[in-house]
């Protein structure tokens, strides 16, 4: 994975720490926003904006998209393409499906 922005802070006395400009402004960083901490398995950490808003379903997808993307920077070997045969067995499985994304789920859909 390459860097797109590096900075430093040092921390207080009591475990503080300043988040630096440059990474308040890629981050839309305000006062009094809350931000989240992933510490990956090599280590590293992860700072993120929590989005106002945001549920935990939005952190049950942030988390398992930090993990995907960590395994894929860990193993870019297990990337393979999708062979042919997988792509026809998906088509023949949906065919015929109708979905209308902008069409409200009813009741019996919703769970």
């Amino acid at each position: 994975m390459s860097n797109i922005l590096v900075a430093e802070s040092t921390l207080t006395e009591r475990y503080q720490t300043t988040v630096p400009e440059p990474v308040r402004k890629v981050l839309h960083l305000h006062k009094r926003e809350k931000i989240r901490y992933t510490v990956t398995g090599d280590g590293s950490v992860i700072l993120s904006r929590i989005r106002k808003g945001s549920d935990d379903e939005d952190s049950v997808l942030f988390n398992f998209l930090t993990f995907l993307a960590n395994d894929l920077a860990k193993n870019p070997s297990h990337i393979q393409a999708i062979d042919n045969e997988l792509v026809t067995k998906i088509s023949s499985l949906v065919s015929g499906v109708d979905i209308n994304l902008d069409e409200p789920l009813s009741d019996e859909e919703e769970y």
